[in-house]
């Protein structure tokens, strides 16, 4: 069985799910995953993990993520992003300034609510969100706390033709809608408002310089080259690390609890460069969630 994490780039116009599946067939391997859902629009870092390692992914998509785009102020969308359809246009207030708009995205760092744009893959009474908003139906969305770390501006802004647009940094919680982001931002503004282009640049730990395309994995694998399938510790990401000594080993190696002088609910366990296992915090001691063995 193959196994190790994929650091992929995903390009526009295909699913996570598509990646999956064409990973599946050019690795020959079955056990496939990935750590956390893109947008079809959206590019960028999709880690994949296969084989022994897919037993990682929860803990892949807990890891916070790190996205670059541009917001555009001047009209909304249906699905809050440029592939839909325009719903509102807004005419662009004199008083729109550069140092407006930062002191507007500050106020969104930290824990914030959000509710899911329609077109989106959330689920209510047993229906995906986009299949109501498909079939022309509004249902209630439920609202959900996010946590964003960074929300800044990384660009002057651009005016043209009644619109105004300007790059921008986050770095969020996993289940963060950027697009929604973006959309909100607008509505403090008094502006309609989408997200106008998306990249996500690091996630899991890992980044967008060192991720390879599916056909460049394809044309890796024709040349039995697999230096792109990285080993299983590259999926610890920002997860705690703690170095275990040999009786801890043992001890972990065999499903017991130990004692380590830490409050963190999870951590990443090493015997020496190789990950043992995902401890979990019970009262005063760890318990093995997960026990890598070779």
């Amino acid at each position: 069985m193959i196994s190790g994490i994929i650091n992929l780039k995903k390009e526009a116009g295909m699913t996570s799910h598509d990646a999956v599946f064409k990973l599946r067939k050019i690795l020959q391997e079955k056990k496939i995953g990935h750590g956390g859902t893109l947008d079809p629009d959206v590019t960028g870092v999709l880690p994949i993990a296969v084989g022994k390692a897919t037993r990682m992914i929860e803990f892949m998509q807990e890891e916070g993520k790190v996205y670059e785009g541009e917001v555009t102020l001047g009209f909304s969308t249906t699905t809050e992003d440029a592939s839909g359809e325009v719903v509102e246009r807004s005419v662009l207030p004199d008083t729109l300034s550069e140092e407006v708009i930062d002191q507007m995205m500050a106020t969104f760092e930290g824990e914030i609510s959000q509710i899911p744009p329609m077109y989106s893959a959330v689920k209510v009474d047993g229906r995906k969100l986009y299949e109501y908003a498909r079939a022309g139906e509004t249902v209630k969305r439920p609202v959900r706390q996010v946590t964003i770390y960074e929300f800044t501006r990384t660009s002057p802004l651009r005016i043209e033709e009644g619109l105004t647009r300007f790059d921008f940094r986050v770095k969020c919680s996993k289940g963060t809608y950027v697009r929604t982001l973006a959309v909100d931002l607008g509505a403090k503004l008094g502006i309609a408002s989408h997200m106008s282009r998306l990249v996500r640049t690091s996630a899991s730990g890992m980044t967008i310089e060192r991720a390879m395309t599916i056909n460049e994995i394809e044309e890796a694998v024709a040349r039995d080259d697999w230096s792109f399938l990285l080993p299983i510790e590259a999926a610890v990401g920002d997860l705690p690390k703690i170095s275990l000594s040999q009786e801890q080993i043992e001890d972990v190696s065999h499903g017991r609890f130990i004692t380590i002088p830490s409050e963190e609910p999870v951590l990443a366990a090493f015997a020496g460069e190789k990950l043992l296992a995902i401890m979990e915090k019970r009262e005063d001691s760890y318990k093995p969630r997960k026990v890598f063995k070779d």
